[in-house]
């Protein structure tokens, strides 16, 4: 007997796009890397079908995407027109003239126990602080537009950080698609117009296409964006709709010439119905308005983006609708929706992407033989839930705390009940500047911190275990601090040394 007749042979991935060509290099490089008989590999795209191709930002668990499908750095950065994004600067979310930064990394070091963010609450709550970005490494070297990757040397301030990219999405498709076809993936152009599925098992049993091909698989991927050809539209896995927090629902993206030097950080302006982006590409700029058409119209809305972008746009406006939410299954028999097919969370924290990676490698790790065994299936669904459940309240947080008295939007936003896991977040921190993470997190607490705080929100009282020591020994420690992180951002080449140098 064949001791392989079990197992998955055959996997077709539906649409290719950014979400299609990371799952078919991630799935060729894990499945060549275990030797033997390797997985066959087929990825079905229609050039006449468009991909969203907006999603230019990212967070810091990208790296760890390009350096396992084989990339190295130099190669993605040229091949992507990609630029460091170190966080994000918020511009006008307690109204005009506010700001504040999310910066990828952490308030300073663990003293006796505590996190050096407990030291600084106190600081504040003795009126001798105003903010904590002169303690965050990646918020100042992102203002002085200075960049180096972090150093090894865990002693180093320079070690105390992490950073993304920002890049062109429709080239880092292409730059996959070249590495997966290397790999032996087929890609097969076509539009999809049945999909036969099985009459005792209700599984996909293949995709049909128009010129009469039909395409044969054990596991399906559905990374048809927003219809969920397969997932939604074929296994009817059903949506959860979290529009009553969430209430964007439209977005308008324009690309224009940049007006000055590439920044290593996105920013996220507020509006009146909402927010705009601001993505510095090494050859372009990704501009993006991203609102609710219950508050502002179609129109108005890409108006008010033409009259913010630095120059005339480069291409026609992209139109996006969606609805903020995510399938009830990610897994359904043999179809794994992944990217926009899974659900969608807006792109104000840049999680996208993330979520696309996390839900290879969470297909990776539980992947099926030919059985698909129904509690891998619902592990799989309850990692995605939870993991898409911990960013929505993320997302959240920043509409709910939002102080701007512009428009109904921000009041409504304001006045609607958090979920219950958010709100026992907001309780804690007011409290005493803890975050209760949770299962399945992808923002970590300094990142929960620099949102809170940059909209507002300290801390009644900081822990009794930073008390200990003196109040003005602790200013003198932080004083410390904050000068060996001015001298090493000081010491730091240019951003567009590092990453502008690649094209």
């Amino acid at each position: 007997m064949d001791q392989r007749s079990g197992e998955v042979r055959h996997v077709a991935i539906v649409g290719g796009g950014t979400a299609g060509w990371m799952a078919a290099s991630a799935l060729a490089r894990a499945f060549t890397r275990r030797g033997g008989p390797s997985l066959k590999i087929t990825l079905i795209e229609s050039e006449a079908i468009g991909t969203v191709g907006v999603g230019e930002a990212t967070i810091p668990p990208i790296r760890q995407f390009v350096q396992m499908v084989g990339l190295a750095e130099d190669d993605f950065i040229r091949s992507t027109a990609a630029t460091a994004k170190l966080g994000i600067a918020f511009k006008d979310w307690s109204g005009p003239g506010s700001e504040y930064f999310h910066g990828f990394g952490d308030y300073g070091p663990i003293i006796a126990g505590q996190a050096w963010r407990q030291y600084l609450f106190r600081l504040k709550a003795a009126g001798r602080i105003d903010s904590l970005d002169a303690w965050s490494l990646p918020t100042a070297m992102a203002r002085a537009s200075r960049f180096a990757p972090p150093v090894d040397d865990s002693r180093s301030v320079l070690s105390h950080f992490s950073y993304a990219y920002q890049f062109d999405a429709g080239l880092f498709a292409r730059r996959l698609r070249t590495l997966a076809e290397g790999l032996g993936v087929v890609r097969c152009e076509g539009r999809i117009v049945d999909v036969p599925r099985d009459d005792q098992t209700g599984h996909v049993r293949s995709v049909r296409l128009e010129d009469g091909r039909e395409i044969e698989a054990d596991l399906f991927i559905d990374c048809s964006g927003f219809r969920g050809l397969l997932i939604e539209q074929t296994m009817q896995a059903g949506y959860e709709d979290w529009t009553r927090w969430l209430p964007c629902d439209r977005a308008v993206a324009l690309p224009c010439a940049a007006a000055r030097p590439a920044e290593p950080m996105t920013t996220a302006r507020a509006r009146q119905a909402g927010w705009q982006w601001r993505i510095p590409l090494q050859h372009r700029v990704g501009n993006g308005y991203v609102y609710s058409s219950a508050h502002i119209e179609d129109q108005a809305a890409l108006d008010d983006l033409l009259g913010q972008i630095e120059s005339p746009p480069l291409a026609e406006p992209n139109r996006l609708r969606f609805v903020a939410g995510r399938r009830r299954e990610a897994w359904k028999g043999n179809v794994v929706a992944l990217g926009l097919a899974s659900g969608f969370i807006e792109p104000l924290e840049s999680t996208s992407i993330s979520l696309i990676q996390t839900g290879i490698g969470r297909l990776l790790d539980l992947f099926s033989d030919r059985s698909f065994d129904p509690a891998l299936i619902s592990e799989y669904n309850r990692r995605s839930a939870q993991e898409m459940e911990r960013i929505r309240d993320f997302i959240i947080l920043h509409y709910h705390l939002a102080t701007r008295t512009d428009g109904d939007l921000w009041r409504d936003c304001r006045e609607t009940a958090p979920p219950d896991t958010l709100a026992h977040k907001i309780d804690l921190f007011r409290a005493r500047g803890e975050v209760a993470l949770l299962e399945d997190e992808s923002f970590r607490e300094d990142s929960w911190t620099a949102v809170f705080t940059g909209l507002g929100v300290w801390p009644r009282r900081a822990s009794p275990l930073v008390s200990i020591d003196g109040l003005d020994d602790v200013e003198r420690q932080a004083t410390r601090f904050a000068d060996l992180i001015r001298q090493a951002v000081a010491s730091l080449p240019a951003h567009s040394e590092h990453f502008t140098g690649h094209a």
